[in-house]
């Protein structure tokens, strides 16, 4: 078939590439001339046959918002758009009937594979009606895995992203999991090689998945991580995530969790654990940390951390534990 593909970034690029490699003609446009095949939406909306199929691969929000609104334009009835980003399923819904008024059809598709999939294929979760699907299958076909599974015709429009939100929802849990594994594992001195131990997970037992497998690869990179900050991003579909759980009054405590743990990662000194820590003393005169006067010392170490007085001020003359949790 003949596609157009907006976005030629680390996941479109490498989907022109693999589309090609299946035989398909492919008319690429990116913002960098360098990689665009043509200068212009209107350039590239005029090299494909009619019914045109035009896959965007852009950044989710206003970027697609308003290539979305740009086709429009440039499109006619019975051609289509597919949305292979990382779009609210909200939007989908908006931006399919906007595009129906002038007769283009809409598909969302949901995308997963990384920079792994130009060699291994992409994961596909798709939403629309089966008229506007058949006109992309062939794409479809060419970028899923190998065998029977890896796409899903997962239902209307907006259900290839929701599956999609969802199963990023799952992919923070798995990996805040593993990460907490492995602190764990680390901090005891009990097991000799961590890694090795995770490296033995990955046949045979029932946590093994491919972010274990890159868990590994990242650790025989680096055993410690020392080089990696302990800061870690949320690309929105996290807090999508937790956001319809609440909607649909869906328990999801260990999504939720991962996703305020990725928060707590970007704190160099919580302000609520510092409010924690008052609470603690005044009510069970538990020690603080307090940084060192200007110019003193602590028990003679130039800036260390010390132990407040407060604590023994606060258990004097108090009723009831100091030692513990009230």
């Amino acid at each position: 078939m003949q596609i157009g593909l907006v976005g030629l970034g680390k996941m479109g690029g490498n989907m022109r590439e693999r589309l090609r490699r299946a035989g398909h003609t492919v008319v690429g446009y990116d913002r960098n001339p360098d990689i665009a095949d043509v200068g212009s939406l209107q350039e590239l909306v005029d090299a494909l046959p009619s019914p045109k199929v035009v896959w965007v691969m852009v950044p989710a929000g206003d970027p697609t918002h308003q290539t979305v609104v740009e086709l429009t334009e440039l499109l006619g009835e019975g051609d289509l758009v597919v949305d292979g980003g990382n779009s609210r399923w909200t939007s989908d819904i908006e931006h399919a009937a906007l595009l129906a008024k002038k007769g283009i059809g809409f598909v969302d598709c949901g995308v997963s594979g990384g920079v792994w999939g130009l060699e291994n294929g992409y994961a596909l979760m798709f939403g629309g009606s089966s008229d506007d699907i058949a006109k992309v299958q062939p794409a479809f076909d060419a970028l899923k895995p190998e065998g029977e599974f890896g796409a899903v015709h997962a239902g209307k429009v907006g259900a290839g992203h929701f599956s999609k939100m969802v199963h990023n929802g799952i992919e923070y849990a798995l990996m805040q999991s593993y990460a907490e594994g492995w602190e764990l594992l680390e901090k005891v001195d009990l097991v000799d090689n961590v890694t090795e131990v995770f490296r033995s997970w990955r046949e045979g037992t029932v946590i093994r998945s491919w972010l274990l497998d890159l868990l590994v690869q990242a650790l025989d990179d680096e055993p410690g991580l020392e080089s990696i900050a302990g800061y870690a991003e949320d690309s929105g579909e996290g807090r999508w995530t937790v956001e319809a759980a609440i909607d649909n009054a869906v328990p999801v405590p260990a999504i939720a969790a991962s996703l305020f743990a990725r928060f707590v990662s970007r704190q160099d000194d919580s302000p609520a654990m510092k409010a924690i820590a008052a609470m603690r003393n005044q009510f069970g005169g538990h020690a603080m940390k307090t940084e060192a006067p200007a110019g003193g010392d602590v028990e003679g170490k130039q800036g260390a951390p010390e132990v407040s007085d407060t604590a023994a001020q606060a258990g004097a003359g108090s009723p009831g534990r100091v030692s513990g949790e009230s």
